[in-house]
């Protein structure tokens, strides 16, 4: 019998998504939770994996289309099976929204059905955390209790690299005979790289697999004979839809739904708000004898310590100084948030940007902010991201130093009213005390909505914020 892909619901407030991407076509074979398409909600892109194993029997909703969850998107069967009830009728869709709720169940792990072992399905498990398709797949196939592997993600998150080291481990002690080839690493489960900004062209190219990072050449051997040549200068790579194609000069590129979204959140919010920007400079002398010095430790707690962490600890500080830069406005008044949730710009690359939350933030040490800022860092690179969690923040920073941007205005993210800019940290001569020295500089911007901040408060947030780092122990 034929298995639904629905469209599942991926997250508390999100009742809908746009197919950007068919990853196969009808007629195409696909292995359980090999993935199938992308999915698009309010700027997340999504990787959906099929339900089963067989062929795409048909596929009923096009790219570009966006339906509710709990919509049929394909069938799954045997070659020439005929989709029982998938001909995409009103009657089928209302059957298939009646059982979605079951089968989204089913694909997030929290059905009691399933073959991995010990029960260990994709979703998030009571006692594991969140266990991601490619490692549900890998504990079937090599017969791994994921309960006896040690998670090094996340505060304690098991990955594809978690399991190839616990079956390493394992063959040892205790051979497999004849293990099945490791597939080839999921977006996913690709860990990211260098400071939480940095664009990535992990996000949107297929790693290679172990072996063949191995016998890959260096990049200034010369490509093979067989490889394809070179793109000419009349030609470049633009992305569409996370793929880069080959266009050629005065083309049309048709735009993806993260750009469009850009586009009118952007356009939105200058329309929106009355933009003013104020400029200081801070020396981050102490913070980086701080981080030189913690490093190792948050090594040990498997966290990386970047500079974001310590603007985030000094944008909060001056966040609970002065609350009326947690605000909103409104007609009737402007309403100052209890809680502070900091959203944090990820660069996308030319793919664009993304800005996830880290709710609670006033409730985090410097070594919890780090911890989040490497989660969101390595799941926004691996497009983990759910749509709920781009969602209600009440104050954001934008890093753009990391590109080498010494000073920047940003966009504020409506319906905040203010935006941090940090510039590149670079070593500048300066005067102290009379005297000439070298100092780690920063140029901080904080871009307000004149509306609720004049400029004596946005410049005593700013200075706060200064202090605060240039104070740090």
């Amino acid at each position: 019998m034929a298995t639904r892909v629905i469209m599942p619901q991926l997250g508390e407030s999100v009742v809908e998504g746009t197919v950007t991407r068919w990853l196969k076509k009808e007629g195409d074979t696909i292995g359980e939770l090999d993935p199938l398409l992308e999915v698009n909600t309010d700027k997340v892109d999504t990787e959906i994996p099929s339900p089963a194993a067989g062929t795409v029997v048909k596929i009923l909703v096009p790219e570009g289309t966006t339906v509710t969850a709990g919509t049929i998107l394909a069938w799954i069967g045997e070659p020439g099976e005929a989709p029982n009830g998938g001909d995409g009728s009103p009657a089928a869709q209302s059957s298939a929204a009646e059982t979605g709720a079951k089968e989204q169940e089913k694909a997030a792990g929290q059905s009691p059905a399933g073959d991995f072992l010990g029960g260990h399905t994709p979703g998030r498990d009571k006692e594991l955390g969140f266990i991601s398709p490619v490692v549900a797949k890998l504990a079937r196939e090599h017969d791994v209790d994921l309960a006896r592997v040690k998670g090094t993600v996340n505060a304690g998150r098991i990955t594809k690299k978690d399991v190839l080291a616990f079956l390493e481990e394992r063959s040892q002690t205790q051979p497999e005979a004849s293990p099945p080839p490791v597939t080839e690493t999921a977006a996913w489960e690709t860990p990211g790289e260098g400071d939480l900004f940095r664009p990535t062209e992990m996000l949107f190219t297929r790693p290679q697999t172990d072996a063949a990072l191995k016998t890959a050449p260096p990049p200034e051997v010369p490509a093979p004979a067989a490889a394809p040549s070179p793109t000419p200068p009349s030609e470049q790579s633009v992305p569409s839809q996370g793929v880069a194609i080959p266009v050629s000069r005065g083309q049309l590129v048709p735009h993806s739904p993260v750009r469009k979204a850009i586009a009118q959140h952007m356009v939105e919010s200058k329309r929106t708000s009355p933009h003013v920007t104020t400029v200081m400079e801070a020396d981050m002398t102490r913070v980086a004898r701080h981080r030189e010095g913690q490093k190792a430790a948050f090594a040990r707690d498997g966290v990386r310590l970047t500079y974001t962490a310590y603007f985030l600890a000094a944008a909060v500080a001056a966040l609970q100084a002065y609350p009326l830069v947690n605000s909103s406005w409104s007609e009737d008044g402007i309403r100052i948030h209890s809680g502070i949730h900091v959203g944090v710009a990820v660069s996308l690359g030319e793919h664009g940007l993304i800005v996830p939350v880290i709710r609670g933030a006033d409730g985090l040490s410097l070594l919890g902010l780090a911890r989040a800022v490497n989660d969101l860092a390595d799941r926004a690179r691996s497009r983990q991201l759910k749509p709920d969690e781009v969602k209600g923040g009440t104050f954001t920073i934008s890093n753009h130093g990391t590109s080498g941007s010494l000073l920047a205005t940003p966009i504020i993210n409506q319906p905040q009213v203010a935006i941090l800019g940090v510039g590149a940290v670079q070593k500048r001569v300066v005067v102290i005390d009379d005297a000439i020295a070298i100092r780690p500089m920063v140029y901080l911007t904080l871009t307000f909505d004149h509306r609720v901040l004049d400029g004596y408060t946005a410049d005593q947030y700013l200075e706060k914020v200064v202090t605060a780092l240039e104070n740090w122990v």
